[in-house]
């Protein structure tokens, strides 16, 4: 299983980015998806899930604001992130699994993506 994040980069404060993890190697309509984040010297981030069936779970520093998708089709599941802010500066990672609930608070997760860096200025 391979798990391919891309589109982070450096915004300003208030701006947006779109980051895609492209799967391969599983079913992905079989998995939930995700994405986490860890800033340096903290702990890693729940920041978004996906179900099977389209339902979004944020967490609370990015609701409103982040949109978490998936296009089954393609494999890949994406993090829209408008109105980003200083404190969302961190390596965002996706992952896969075929189960919901606990585990994901955890980060117990099966699979893990490489993270994409986000910087956001100031």
């Amino acid at each position: 299983v391979q798990l391919q994040a891309s589109g982070g980069g450096f915004v300003q404060a208030g701006g947006s980015l779109r980051l895609s993890c492209a799967a391969s190697g599983l079913n992905f309509g079989s998995y939930i998806m995700g994405w986490y984040r860890q800033a340096p010297g903290k702990e890693r981030e729940l920041v978004a899930v996906i179900s099977t069936g389209g339902s979004a779970y944020y967490g609370d520093s990015v609701k409103g604001r982040f949109t978490i998708s998936r296009a089954n089709a393609r494999n890949t599941v994406y993090l829209q992130m408008n109105s980003l802010k200083p404190e969302d500066t961190a390596v965002y990672y996706c992952a896969a699994d075929l189960m919901y609930g606990r585990k994901w608070d955890r980060a117990e997760i099966d699979y893990w993506g490489q993270g994409t860096q986000v910087t956001v200025s100031s």
